[in-house]
């Protein structure tokens, strides 16, 4: 009747191999649950099994009161977490120490990622919810410049943080469609400021301005910082824009990829004849190179090189060459490659050393 009992109860069951049938005998039990329990315990267990992060109780009582169409969000629909947690039947229990969700066992995520057919695609039925609460219109009637996400929100900052990877992981054609919509005129909502400001203590990725909040972060810089090659072509046929036009961090598009290591995006990129590979963004004046080598990305630099008009010797403000600024780094695998595009002896930057 207790959760020290029951976990107790568990290792003993561990240790007699037994909890694989006591697994299968509860989640025989939750399916056959009446009304939508049954439905609500294993929404409940897929989220907290497939999420980026554990969720707080609030963020999964966010999540199951989505409803995929509708155009706003109806707190009505988000069901009580006594509810929630019952209808697992004691399978996902609150962590204490940091008031998250979690499993009961670290032996019941084993068995659940060992039936393929209990969850169908997960990824992309949390990349739905995710989008559909992004595109709410209550969600982007907010000011796009908020520091944090409003109590009455919870699913903002995760929505907004991992609804990209949920989206890698799981693609399909009504993902495709949330996903563009959220990222028509992008760098006015709140999301972008969010996935900002999350970053905006890497030097790496520009020092980003909270008082000009996510103007500029396109829909294209946002797949491109994502990562999502898929979206790339589409959102350069939709805002018919100019790649080389720098964000609001001072990063173009091809430097956003460059320094994150994205091969398929830069490839992409590097494709259209009007990228300018040796522009530097306009506060450091780092280029894609400079930005790939300092990060150690090889593949990257390599591409970069073997384009025609690449200049492999730019540097940056504080006069360091992309070869200098790989050595500094201990990128050694970079700086041999650069060594044989550029003639070391003259490559006098860095303050002449």
């Amino acid at each position: 009747m207790t959760i020290g009992q029951r976990r107790k109860k568990l290792e003993e069951l561990a240790r007699d191999n037994g909890l694989s049938d006591a697994y299968t005998t509860s989640l025989t039990r939750l399916k056959a649950q009446k009304r939508n329990r049954a439905e609500l315990g294993l929404k409940a267990l897929m989220w907290v099994l497939h999420s980026e992060r554990p969720l707080r109780p609030e963020e999964l009582g966010g999540a199951l009161g989505v409803e995929i169409g509708s155009p706003d969000l109806d707190l009505a629909c988000v069901p009580a977490l006594q509810t929630l947690l019952s209808s697992c039947l004691g399978l996902v229990t609150v962590e204490r120490s940091s008031s998250t969700l979690r499993l009961v066992h670290y032996t019941l995520q084993e068995h659940l990622l060992s039936d393929p057919t209990l969850f169908h695609s997960p990824h992309s039925t949390i990349a739905e919810v995710c989008l559909t609460y992004l595109n709410c219109t209550s969600v982007r009637d907010l000011s796009p410049i908020l520091r944090s996400a409003p109590p009455t929100m919870p699913l903002l900052e995760y929505a907004s943080f991992y609804w990209g990877e949920h989206t890698r992981r799981g693609m399909t054609e009504n993902v495709k469609a949330l996903a563009l919509r959220l990222l028509d005129r992008f760098d006015e909502h709140i999301s972008a400021h969010l996935l900002l400001l999350r970053y905006s203590c890497d030097i790496y990725l520009g020092q980003y301005s909270i008082a000009r909040g996510p103007k500029g972060f396109t829909g294209l810089q946002g797949v491109v910082f994502l990562g999502i090659v898929e979206f790339v072509a589409p959102m350069l046929e939709i805002e018919k824009c100019d790649v080389n036009v720098a964000n609001n961090t001072w990063n173009t598009a091809l430097a956003w990829a460059a320094q994150t290591g994205q091969e398929g995006v830069v490839k992409l990129l590097l494709e259209r004849k009007d990228v300018n590979p040796n522009q530097g963004d306009t506060k450091y004046g780092r280029t894609p190179l400079w930005l790939a080598a300092r990060n150690g990305h090889e593949g990257i630099v390599k591409m970069l090189l073997e384009r025609i008009n690449v200049r492999p010797t730019i540097p940056d403000n504080e006069n360091q060459s992309p070869l200098s600024i790989a050595l500094s780094a201990r990128h050694y695998g970079v700086a041999r490659i650069l060594e044989e595009w550029v003639n070391v002896s003259s490559d006098r930057t860095n303050h002449g050393r």
